[in-house]
């Protein structure tokens, strides 16, 4: 990576005995689209909150482009916030709320109505710039909360959970937006949720945390087939847990025993390749068939029909409850509770990981 717009050393912050954030660094490139993903307490918006200037670290040091920022209060940051509840003034319209920024930075009147006019443009919401924040729906006053964000060109663009308040449909419309405003703009930005579809579908790179702590980061295709861990693989999709013992080895190819039921593996980056071990399976790497046709006998428990795809509960007599997801159209088998299966996966649909 070359130098880092932002760079995050050691970054401690604590609550009473509680760690929010224990020792975290990250650099973040200029550009990117970075994600803090995480569960509620996970430290993910402790670390947002240090970057704006809102929190002040117990320990470590915040810079930007090797200026330390680390006591600087956030109005000297000039960092683009975008908060869940939109924040917008209810008494100025849309155009007064996206001119605010740069009022109280002092720009002449041309510049301030040419730039509230483009900014409004690029997120579409130019003809409803005389209205009140109470006459437009949810998604238009994230529309406008987001051209606020952006009228001052800030460096770095922060976004604390922006569609959480949406409904399903909508914010995924705006996911498309906002990853298209992104590339087309250039300008780094810091995402948190805890939606783990809303990562992977709009990031760059994606910083996982748990109690404080980063417990891997990289580009979205990365951590979802090649975990670090249980809570990864786990909290970024779904998987299959089986804990196992690699009785041998021909090259990289594991074979492994779990509970009389063998079954080989390949052998992963930093995975264990003997003794111990857990394997983590995602569903849609198992096949579902009729009995025999694959190599692990096995019965419906509960199938649930998400429309493009089918979530499938199946019983194994000791590796007990395994979920499947297979496809819906012209799948072969249509799954039925307590209907008689078998099911199987590749060899390298395996993830080893360290037993836990």
């Amino acid at each position: 990576m070359t130098t880092p717009i932002l760079s995050v050393q050691n970054a401690v912050k604590r609550y009473g005995d509680v760690h929010a954030l224990d020792h975290v660094s990250q650099d973040i490139a200029d550009g990117e689209f970075l994600t803090l993903l995480g569960p509620s307490g996970s430290g993910k918006t402790t670390l947002l909150s240090a970057i704006a200037g809102f929190i002040t670290l117990d320990e470590g040091r915040i810079a930007l482009r090797d200026r330390d920022i680390t006591r600087q209060p956030p109005e000297h940051r000039d960092f683009g916030m975008v908060f869940q509840g939109y924040a917008l003034f209810p008494t100025m319209t849309v155009r007064d709320n996206v001119a605010f920024p740069l009022k109280v930075r002092k720009r002449p009147a041309a510049e301030i109505r040419a730039r509230v006019e483009e900014c409004l443009d690029l997120v579409q919401m130019g003809k409803y710039a005389d209205r009140m924040p109470s006459q437009l729906s949810g998604g238009q006053q994230q529309r406008v909360a987001l051209a606020r964000a952006l009228s001052f060109n800030p460096q770095v663009l922060l976004l604390d959970e922006p569609l959480s308040a949406l409904d399903k449909k909508l914010r995924a419309d705006l996911q498309w937006e906002l990853k298209a405003l992104h590339d087309r703009l250039g300008v780094t930005f810091i995402y948190v949720t805890h939606d783990q579809e809303e990562a992977l579908s709009m990031s760059d790179r994606i910083v996982i945390l748990k109690d404080g702590r980063i417990q891997q980061d990289g580009k979205p295709g990365e951590l979802y087939n090649r975990p670090a861990n249980a809570f990864v693989a786990d909290f970024l999709g779904k998987s299959n847990f089986i804990d196992v013992t690699v009785t041998s080895t021909e090259g990289d190819l594991l074979h492994c025993e779990a509970k009389g039921t063998s079954f080989p593996a390949i052998a992963t980056e930093n995975g264990p390749r003997s003794g111990q071990a857990r394997v983590a399976l995602r569903p849609e790497r198992l096949r579902l068939a009729a009995p025999g046709e694959e190599f692990l006998p096995a019965r419906v428990r509960q199938v649930s029909y998400l429309g493009e795809r089918c979530q499938v509960i199946v019983t194994h007599d000791t590796l007990g409850d395994l979920l499947v997801s297979c496809p819906t159209w012209k799948s072969g088998l249509t799954p039925a509770p307590d209907l008689p299966v078998s099911i199987g996966w590749d060899r390298d649909a395996c993830v080893l990981l360290s037993p836990e």
